[in-house]
C-alpha cells in the first residue's frame, strides 16, 4: 500500500511539473508565432508562414492540454465514476488530427506554388526561422520530460517537434534561396516537412484511438499476466481478465480469481502486490471465487 501511495504521490508531482512546464512553452510559442507571421508575410515564405501555422497550432494544442489538465483534476461524480481522466485523452487526439488537417493544407497550397514559385527574401527568412529554432529547441527540452508518462503531453511535444522540423527546413530553403536564387525550394520544404508531420502524428492518433477503445496497453502481456496470477499459490485458474488504460499512467484491471484453501483476504492482497510489483497495475478489482462456489446452486 505504501508503493501504490509514494505512486500517486508521484503522478500528482508529474502532473504539476507538467502544467507548470506547459504554461511556459506556451507563452514562448505564443510570442514568437506572431513575429514569425509578420516574418513569413513580409519575405512571402510559405515555409515560414506553415511554421508559424505550426505554432499556432502548438498554441492551440497547449492550451488545450492545460485545460484538460485541469479537467482531470475534478473529482468523480455519479455519472462520471472514473472522473475527467479521459480529457487528456481526448485532447491528444484533437492534437494529432489537427496536426494532419494542418499538414494537408500547406502541402495543397505547396503543390499550388510549385506550378510557379514566388520570390522569397532568402536572408530574412533563414534570420528569422533561426529564432523559430531556438524558441522550439527550448521548449522540446522542458516537455520531454513526460512524453513517456502521458499521451497528451506527447501531443503537445510532437506539435512543437514539427515546428522544429519547420524551422530547420525554412533555415536550409532560405540559405539556398539567398545563396543559389532556388525559390521552388520554398514550396518543397513545406511538402516534406508536412508529411514528416503525418507520419509522427498518425502514431499519436493509433495510440489514442487505442485508449478509447480501451485496448490493452501495448507495454503489458496479457499472457504474462495471467501466468503471473496463476503462479501465485493458491490460485487454480484466472478467467474474465480484462486489461486497459483510464488516462496515461493509469492501468486498469478486472479479473476472476478462483482459489484453493486460502483466506480471500490474503490472496487478494497477494494478488494486488503481483500486479503493482510485476506491471505497475495499481488499480484493480479482482473477485475471489471459492471452489466450493461451483456446487453451491445459482439464482436464476
Amino acid at each position: 500500500m505504501q508503493r501504490e501511495h509514494r505512486g500517486e504521490e508521484h503522478k500528482t508531482e508529474r502532473r504539476t511539473g507538467d502544467r507548470k512546464r506547459l504554461r511556459l512553452v506556451l507563452g514562448l510559442v505564443t510570442a514568437y508565432m506572431i513575429a514569425e507571421g509578420l516574418g513569413g508575410l513580409w519575405t512571402n515564405s510559405l515555409a515560414l508562414l506553415a511554421d508559424a501555422g505550426h505554432m499556432l497550432s502548438d498554441a492551440a494544442a497547449l492550451g488545450l492540454s492545460l485545460f484538460a489538465m485541469w479537467m482531470a483534476q475534478k473529482p468523480a461524480t455519479p455519472q462520471r465514476t472514473y472522473g475527467y481522466y479521459r480529457a487528456e485523452i481526448l485532447a491528444a487526439l484533437a492534437n494529432g488530427a489537427a496536426l494532419i488537417a494542418i499538414a494537408i493544407i500547406i502541402s495543397v497550397e505547396a503543390f499550388r506554388r510549385l506550378e510557379a514559385p514566388p520570390e522569397v527574401q532568402g536572408g530574412w527568412m533563414m534570420a528569422i526561422a533561426v529564432g523559430g529554432l531556438i524558441i522550439n529547441l527550448l521548449g522540446l527540452r522542458l516537455l520531454s520530460k513526460s512524453t513517456s508518462e502521458s499521451l497528451n503531453m506527447r501531443g503537445a511535444w510532437l506539435h512543437v517537434l514539427s515546428d522544429t522540423l519547420g524551422s530547420l527546413g525554412a533555415i536550409l530553403a532560405g540559405a539556398l534561396i539567398w545563396a543559389l536564387q532556388w525559390h521552388w525550394v520554398d514550396p518543397l520544404t513545406s511538402v516534406l516537412i508536412s508529411g514528416l508531420v503525418l507520419f509522427s502524428s498518425w502514431a499519436l492518433l493509433k495510440e489514442t484511438v487505442a485508449v478509447l477503445m480501451e485496448g490493452t496497453p501495448g507495454h503489458i502481456d496479457v499472457d504474462k499476466v495471467y501466468q503471473a496470477i496463476r503462479a501465485i499459490p493458491g490460485v487454480h485458474s484466472v478467467h474474465d481478465l480484462h486489461i486497459w488504460t483510464i488516462t496515461s499512467g493509469l492501468i486498469a484491471l478486472s479479473a476472476h480469481v478462483r482459489a484453493e484453501e486460502r483466506p480471500p483476504q490474503a490472496l487478494l492482497k497477494d494478488v494486488r502486490q503481483v500486479l503493482y510489483n510485476q506491471f505497475g497495475i495499481s488499480h484493480s478489482t479482482i473477485q475471489i471465487e471459492q471452489e466450493e462456489q461451483e456446487n453451491e446452486p445459482t439464482c436464476p
